[in-house]
């Protein structure tokens, strides 16, 4: 039998497949480690223009690191193909285990809500939003833990805005502003789902479940649902606080820590430790040289970076920087710095922007500036970064023909606003 491998890791069999991707079991032959290995063909997410999308995400939920989040390894690639390694599951979905046992016991249903609660909450905290939480995306670990999968995938807002706008997810577990289309908080429609869920725990079934989609839609919309008699009086009025279908009055996931019924026998989830992520890996599994070599191709265009004179050049120079000559504004609360790197603008703005919102800053990127706000921990002043990032074709003299190049320059203004 032939053993196929991808790097350190040995290929085995399907475990799952969706729509753009496979997974795989795979182990690391170095620790011996199980892994599930999602195989995404790259001519598929390339034709159907996925390719930023997903390595945006892929990015942040390498930054998410907590217990009960299924975590993501590692990514590499082939000319065909991405390989997305992630940690190996073993105990299948919550889904299942309620389909065979039925409804959970009211302290099994309080533990999987917690975890739930601790682990969504963490992950709006790195900026990202599921948009899709029921059972099936809920696994167990060995320790019947729970693990948050698919975290991510389709889960952050457009660049600098506050509300999402696309409809997505199961529609039981949708939240009625999702299906508004008017626009919606990403953490306040995960809190209704969440609410869902706890619901099935508890019951067994669905508290919003018609085969008629208008009805199902009106219901929701209205929050029409009744909590069976066995539902103790703490659980059932925290459901109805949750699906309150008013997102503005909706309870919170902090005020939802100091409820009374929640907080029996609640541990609160130890974080891990921080280390230091390394998203190398993913703009090599995505970068394509051809790609690259025409987004330095387009930088003279109307809508490309911006174009640096020779003076601007020299300046970059720390030792030459006249740019203090011509300072009036020294009381002033802006500060500017700048670097250069020999990566395409497009990579360099979707790396800062990953950073920003792993920060928990909001992000909006046009004609390659991109502005980063955000508040301070006391929420008592307001921070701003503005990044532009330019491109410059140096043409060399004085040396012999062969010796002439050209060569991509980006550098980034940062503006820190304080007020």
């Amino acid at each position: 039998m032939v053993v196929r491998k991808v790097g350190k890791y040995e290929i085995g069999r399907t475990i799952g497949e969706g729509t753009f991707a496979k997974v795989k079991f795979a182990q690391n032959t170095e620790t011996g480690e199980s892994v599930a290995m999602k195989v995404l063909d790259r001519s598929t997410i390339i034709k159907h223009k996925m390719v930023d999308q997903i390595k945006r995400e892929i990015s942040i939920m390498k930054l998410v690191r907590h217990p009960y989040v299924v975590r993501l390894h590692e990514v590499l690639a082939s000319r065909t193909k991405i390989y997305i390694i992630l940690e190996y599951i073993t105990g299948g979905e919550l889904f299942d285990k309620i389909v065979h046992h039925g409804r959970l016991s009211e302290a099994e249903a309080r533990r999987y809500f917690q975890q739930l609660i601790d682990g969504v909450d963490y992950c709006h905290s790195k900026g990202v939003y599921h948009r899709d939480l029921k059972p099936e995306n809920l696994l167990l670990d060995s320790q019947g833990n729970l693990k948050i999968s698919d975290f991510g995938l389709s889960a952050l807002p457009e660049q600098g805005v506050s509300l999402l706008r696309t409809t997505c997810g199961t529609p039981n577990y949708v939240a009625p502003e999702v299906l508004s289309h008017k626009g919606y908080n990403g953490a306040v429609a995960d809190v209704w789902s969440c609410g869902v869920i706890l619901y099935v725990l508890m019951a067994g079934y669905l508290p919003f479940d018609e085969l008629d989609l208008t009805t199902l839609y009106s219901k929701i919309e209205k929050a029409e649902f009744s909590c069976p008699s066995w539902f103790p009086m703490g659980a059932k009025s925290l459901i109805h606080r949750i699906l309150d279908p008013k997102p503005e009055t909706r309870i919170t996931i902090e005020q939802i820590r100091n409820d009374e019924w929640f907080n029996k026998g609640y541990a609160p989830a130890r974080l891990i430790e921080y280390e230091d992520v390394n998203l190398d890996d993913v703009d090599a599994a995505f970068n394509d040289p051809e790609e690259q070599k025409t987004d330095e191709q387009c930088g003279n265009e109307d809508t490309g970076p911006l174009i640096l004179n020779a003076f601007d050049l020299i300046i970059l120079s720390q030792g030459l920087n006249l740019a203090t000559l011509f300072d009036r504004g020294k009381d002033s609360m802006k500060y500017q710095t700048r670097f250069v790197s020999q990566k395409p603008a497009r990579v360099v703005l979707s790396s800062m922007e990953v950073v920003a919102q792993s920060m928990g800053f909001k992000t909006h990127i046009r004609n390659y500036k991109m502005r980063v706000e955000g508040l301070s921990a006391n929420k008592t002043s307001h921070f701003s970064v503005i990044l532009e990032v330019g491109f410059q074709a140096l043409l060399c003299t004085g040396f012999p023909a062969s010796l002439t190049f050209r060569s991509a320059v980006l550098c980034l203004n940062f503006f820190l606003l304080f007020g």
